[in-house]
This record gives structure tokens, sequence and C-alpha cells, in this order.
């Protein structure tokens, strides 16, 4: 008797699609991601198209995951946690700084006006050009992430999708009066999220969570010299 050919393309996807209904059972609706635009698209959205193959099948773990050269991939709750902070409105122009695979600005395009996703790893960045191909209101651009992307400036909104030490003045300089900051910070090992606001009278940020977050390189504080 010949043995019929099994598509194993439909076990794969309904097992992923466990996989990242758990994660917003699990991770996501325990963890005060509530705001259901960003529950629904999470839940929606196939974190594993935007990861490198070797690790798609880690793709929902609540836990940070190693890329090359060092980097690592923020966690599905640290993402959603600065989301929902971040309060994303229609009509808003966003700078994506640590776009990895493009994970993070695909969520943002259902939610926002425009994304702009900088990233600045070589491999990374060509797998977010071609995981993001699909969708008109993003332009993944590969470079430094603390030079943001100035052409496309003032943005309303900066997500920092991972932990920075100190935001550049040059990565501010692009945002419009009033816009709002979410962000990963780095302080003394120990990694937060923040939020804040440009105003008049400058810029600050707020911690609202501390959670392991990736640490994006090239937001280093200046180190003086001590005696």
């Amino acid at each position: 008797m010949m043995a019929l050919s099994v598509d194993s393309a439909p076990a794969e996807t309904t097992r992923f699609e466990v996989m990242r209904h758990a994660m917003v059972a699990s991770q996501l609706r325990t963890n005060a991601v509530n705001d259901v635009r960003i529950v629904e698209a999470m839940a929606a959205l196939p974190r594993e198209d935007f990861l490198p193959e070797a690790h798609r099948e880690i793709a929902y773990r609540d836990t940070l995951l190693p890329l090359a050269g060092g980097r690592r991939h923020n966690s599905p709750l640290a993402t959603g946690r600065l989301l929902t902070a971040a309060e994303v409105r229609p009509t808003d122009k966003v700078l994506l700084i640590g776009a990895t695979g493009g994970y993070a600005a695909a969520l943002l395009a259902g939610l926002a006006k425009s994304v702009v996703a900088v990233e600045e790893d070589v491999a990374l960045a060509a797998l977010a050009r071609t995981a993001l191909a699909a969708y008109a209101n993003v332009e993944p651009v590969e470079g430094p992430f603390a030079a943001g992307h100035a052409t496309e400036a003032p943005y309303d909104l900066l997500v920092i999708d991972g932990a920075v030490e100190e935001l550049p003045a040059a990565l501010l300089a692009q945002l419009a009066p009033g816009a709002r900051v979410v962000t990963g910070v780095l302080d003394r090992g120990v990694t937060r999220l923040a939020a804040g606001r440009v105003t008049e009278g400058g810029f600050g940020l707020t911690d609202f969570l501390d959670i392991e977050c990736a640490v994006l390189p090239g937001f280093e504080r200046l180190r003086t010299f001590q005696f």
C-alpha cells in the first residue's frame, strides 16, 4: 500500500498558534499588558516570522532570546509593556530604535500612522526588510541606533525596544514638542522600563517596571576618569 504524504505545515502553524496564545494568557494578561489593541495584535502576529530560523522554536519563551554578535531580543512581556505604556495613537509618527527582525515594528504598524524602524546589525536589518515588506506604513532603516533617522523627523513617539544608559541629544532632537518616549534603561547593571515626554522645560523619564531587558549598543554613558 502506498503511504500518503502528510503536509506538516498546518501542524507547525497550529503548534505556533498554541504557543502564541499561551504567551498571551500566561505572560501578557497576567502582567498588566492591558491595552486590548496590543493584546489582540500580539495574539495574531506570528513572532517566529521575525526571528532568525535558528530561534523560531523558542519564539514565545518568556525570556531574552540570544542573537548573533552578543545581541539579545527583548521578551514578549518587555515589548508588550513598552507598547502599552506608549499609548499609541492612530495619528502617530513613530521612531522605533532596536528593530531587530521587525516584530515590534509590525505590531506598531497596526496602531500608528507610520513607523521608521532602525536596526544597525546588518543581518537583523536584512531580516526586518524581508519580514516587513508587506507593511506599507513601515520604513526599515539600517544604521546606528543613536543616530535615529532625522530625514523623517519630527516624530510623535519614540519607542526603544531595549535598554540604554543614556539618550543622546541628537535622538531627542528628532522628536516633536509633546512627543512621548518609552524605553528600557540600564542603571548600574539593572534594567527597567521607563516612560517620558518632551516638554518646553526639557525631558525626563519615570521608571515603571523592573524587568530583564535587552541592552542595545551605542548608548553607553561617557565614563569620567577618577583618581
